[in-house]
């Protein structure tokens, strides 16, 4: 590794974080609403009676109408899930679980999200092929052993065409493949987990098939797919090799409709700076302090995913062989 890579791999310092985002606003965080995470419990009880409500009127709705809608609802399931995992620190573990259990998206297991997410926010290792589990980079010799059409596979993911429409199966295949590799090296660890996955699954697809019959495959098409699809969307490029950390991190700044969709996880840097600051402060947090936030991350931003979708819908953002690592 070069000598640049190196010292880019030490953990930030206080010192090192632009005061303006290291502060965290004291005054309203004195309130109760905020105490008892009065917002994002109303959020949560908003989605799923939304949810509920889609469900069971799937038929009265056109296709489009349910298509968009219940993937927006998934991913924002996705997000709420996310927001769990860094706040609602106020609240007890077993409480943040809870409120994000249900598995509206049926494929991922939330402690599994819980664990690998987590892992992702050791900030120095940000890209990392091995060691950062959200990294779309691959290092050199696994590279140079992929055959012709696994590195077409992979840089073919790099653009918006690919990663949003055809991206989710890949992930699908990469969870299958990563579990079955487990179960046949003898590791039977994460088989209690997909159990009580499952267990959780079954409630949710009652409702869905047996209560509202809605088809199974209706209901993975308008909401499991799309959802992963929009949830591709804005993990396309919020991180990027470079030498310090911080410039690792994107800012798109997009509309309220997706802001709201992504909890704000679209000003990604503020949440890498700051994790547990809740999703309602980020984006005022950003309004405040916008120059500082964008000067940290060496300007890495994006005016919106149009502008994303305009430069690479067809043309890769970068080649997936990390330069250092």
């Amino acid at each position: 590794m070069n000598t640049a890579a190196r010292t880019s791999t030490q953990p930030l310092q206080p010192a090192a974080i632009a005061p303006a985002v290291a502060a965290l606003p004291a005054r309203g965080r004195r309130h109760w609403w905020w105490h008892y995470e009065v917002p994002t419990l109303l959020l949560a009880a908003a989605l799923y009676l939304a949810w509920a409500a889609l469900v069971w009127w799937h038929a009265a709705l056109p296709g489009w109408a349910l298509f968009a809608a219940g993937g927006y609802l998934a991913q924002l399931h996705f997000s709420l899930q996310h927001e769990s995992i860094h706040a609602m620190r106020q609240l007890p573990q077993w409480l943040r679980w809870a409120v994000v259990w249900p598995p509206l998206n049926l494929w991922l297991p939330y402690p599994f999200y819980n664990r690998g997410h987590s892992a992702h926010h050791v900030n120095f290792h940000l890209t990392h092929p091995e060691r950062d589990t959200e990294s779309a980079y691959h290092s050199a010799p696994a590279w140079a052993g992929y055959g012709p059409f696994w590195r077409w596979i992979y840089l073919a993911n790099q653009t918006v065409a690919f990663r949003v429409v055809l991206g989710p199966f890949l992930r699908l295949w990469k969870l299958v493949r990563f579990e079955t590799g487990r179960v046949a090296a003898g590791d039977f660890l994460r088989l209690p987990t997909w159990g009580w996955h499952a267990l959780s699954v079954a409630p949710v697809l009652y409702f869905v098939i047996g209560v509202a019959g809605m088809s199974l495959g209706e209901y993975l098409l308008c909401f499991v797919y799309l959802g992963m699809m929009l949830g591709s969307l804005r993990t396309f490029t919020e991180h990027r090799w470079a030498d310090t950390p911080h410039e690792r991190v994107a800012i798109v700044e997009s509309n309220a409709v997706f802001g709201l969709l992504y909890l704000f996880n679209n000003l990604h840097h503020v949440h890498h700076r700051a994790p547990t600051m809740p999703w309602y402060e980020i984006p005022v947090y950003f309004r405040r302090h916008r120059a500082a936030v964008l000067a940290a991350n060496g300007h890495f931003y994006y005016r919106g995913y149009g502008q994303i979708v305009r430069r690479h819908l067809f043309r890769p953002v970068f080649v997936p062989v990390h330069p250092a690592w």
